[in-house]
């Protein structure tokens, strides 16, 4: 078994916002990552410190929602220095793994 560094990135971002579309069409149009993951959130809190859930009453659209992603190192920090401007300071974090090929 074949093993390869990469750097995995995981974005918190809220539903509300417009930016997931945006973001997943850079992420698969333009910069071309290896692997793109979206997470809606059941319940959640950020900054304000207001917690946002989901029930069946409540349709809310207002959930966290996480997008995780990955690719070679290299890409991935050219690809978060583009980044830099359009996610807030603070919800984005990144971390190298091994992946098995």
């Amino acid at each position: 078994m074949n093993n390869s560094e990469v750097k995995i990135v995981r974005i918190y971002l809220s539903e509300g916002h417009a930016q997931l579309e945006n973001l997943l069409k850079r992420l698969h149009d333009w910069e071309k990552v290896r692997g793109v993951t979206v997470f809606r959130g059941i319940a959640g809190f950020g900054d304000s410190g207001k917690l946002h859930t989901s029930k069946l009453i409540d349709l809310s659209l207002d959930l966290p929602v996480v997008i995780e992603f990955f690719d070679e190192p290299a890409k991935v920090e050219a690809i978060l220095e583009h980044l830099g401007d359009t996610i807030k300071a603070g919800h984005m974090l990144s971390w190298n793994a091994t992946i098995n090929e």
